[in-house]
């Protein structure tokens, strides 16, 4: 695959930027769910930690929807800038892309919302109805942070892969006398 030297740039910029959103991402939920939460529910009593995991939570919703955003938006930078097409490899990447951007979504504007509705209704995880549906969305909650840091990092490898796919820029090499240049 033959790439402008303009279509390179596009996708050298386009991969960095994506790759600085995914690294925020990926970074937030792993200090958030290995250390952050573990910490707050394990020192600060019911109902403060809860209450105070409900705010970080919601906060991080919208820095990993952003994001998911921009990882998206550099996708469409990457196709609209590849005049060559896209190789298996951008498919990949472009996929593993908006399913993390999916399980963003859904946890920022369906699970979040719901835990947090049911914790400011005095809701106790697991006592009564509320609280087993608390339980089951925390559960949910859970497990699409887990799926969302196996796919970012993922999507790390298929961004190394894909650079690394690139041909390299042709460079003029010196001629010697008499012998004829190199054809494409």
């Amino acid at each position: 695959m033959i790439r402008t030297p303009l279509s390179r740039l596009i996708m050298s910029v386009a991969s960095a930027v994506a790759l600085l959103a995914t690294a925020v991402w990926l970074g937030g939920l792993m200090a958030l769910g290995a250390l952050v939460a573990p910490v707050v529910f394990s020192t600060i009593p019911m109902p403060g930690s809860a209450d105070a995991m409900v705010l970080v939570f919601r906060r991080f919703d919208v820095v990993a929807m952003t994001c998911a955003a921009i990882v998206l938006s550099t996708e469409v930078l990457r196709r609209a800038g590849s005049r060559a097409g896209f190789a298996q490899t951008d498919w990949a990447r472009a996929s593993v892309s908006v399913a993390a951007a999916a399980a963003a979504v859904f946890q920022g504007t369906r699970l979040s919302p719901r835990i947090a509705a049911l914790h400011a209704g005095g809701v106790a995880r697991g006592l009564g109805p509320g609280g087993m549906e608390l339980s089951r969305l925390h559960d949910v909650s859970e497990s699409c942070g887990k799926v969302q840091v196996i796919l970012l990092a993922l999507l790390i490898v298929l961004h190394v892969a894909s650079l690394s796919l690139e041909p390299p820029a042709r460079r003029a090499s010196p001629r010697l006398p008499g012998v004829p240049p190199d054809r494409p």
